[in-house]
């Protein structure tokens, strides 16, 4: 991707980083790119680094990773310097346009929800934005196809739900997967085996859900036979909705401290 200017990225942490590498990896020219974070770290070569603002501005594009609760420590160092800045993609959880734009004089914001993933270019990234600019839109999008899948949400009141099934659900899924190497372990296999086995069980079948052109609830009642075992154990699962309602108590769970984090940015 040619990026139509400067690129700064505050913050460069866990996915911070990941996303910076798979941009370089993409193409992006890395000396575009300005990396600033409060203590030096590890860059691609050809990234400028820097812990303080820097004085020259606005950039093309400003992308925010640092954690929620750094905003109002880095906002009156950083609103000044990108202040006319034609596009600010923020992936900051639970951090709203509203609370944004109140921080910010940009042209567009966009909000982002990444997810651990984007990291092997396989993750999910959401987007939201009031913006009427279809260039800047455009930008923020194409910014994020190295990544992953991308998904514009329209209605902002969902992108708490979003921010709870694509970007938590990573965390949920490793924790089913450590929760069926666990199962397998109590039946008595070797407990490296049994990770090995689930890891890659998890694996195929959402590599196998992906490419189905029926939904996951149909390819699992294909798997299971009538009186089989695989019906056995599903039936575990079905009853009541156990699995279902444990899941739609977790997503609900994170959305709502979504909600409060928003609360806490205005």
């Amino acid at each position: 991707m040619h990026l139509p200017g400067p690129l700064w990225l505050i913050g460069c942490g866990n996915m911070g980083g990941a996303m910076l590498e798979r941009w370089v990896a993409d193409g992006i020219d890395p000396v575009a790119v300005t990396v600033v974070t409060r203590t030096p770290r590890d860059l691609p070569a050809g990234v400028t680094h820097a812990t303080t603002m820097p004085q020259d501005g606005p950039p093309a594009i400003v992308v925010l990773t640092i954690k929620p609760q750094q905003l109002d420590d880095i906002a009156p160092a950083l609103a000044p310097r990108i202040a006319g800045a034609p596009l600010l993609v923020s992936i900051l959880a639970g951090v709203d346009e509203t609370a944004l734009a109140a921080r910010f004089d940009v042209a567009t914001v966009v909000r982002a929800m990444p997810n651990l993933p984007v990291a092997i270019g396989q993750g999910v990234v959401t987007l939201h934005s009031h913006g009427t600019d279809a260039a800047a839109k455009t930008l923020a999008a194409g910014l994020m196809a190295p990544l992953g899948l991308v998904e514009w949400i329209d209605d902002a009141a969902l992108f708490d739900a979003v921010t709870a099934l694509s970007g938590c659900g990573p965390g949920f899924v490793f924790r089913f997967i450590d929760a069926m190497a666990a199962a397998g372990t109590a039946l008595g296999l070797p407990a490296d085996q049994a990770q090995r086995l689930a890891i890659a069980t998890v694996r195929g079948s959402a590599t196998m859900a992906a490419g189905a052109d029926v939904s996951p609830a149909i390819l699992a009642d294909r798997v299971a036979s009538p009186g089989g075992s695989t019906r056995q154990g599903l039936n575990v699962l079905d009853d009541g909705d156990a699995l279902k309602r444990l899941m739609a108590a977790t997503l609900a769970a994170s959305e709502r401290r979504n909600a409060e984090m928003a609360a806490a940015a205005r």
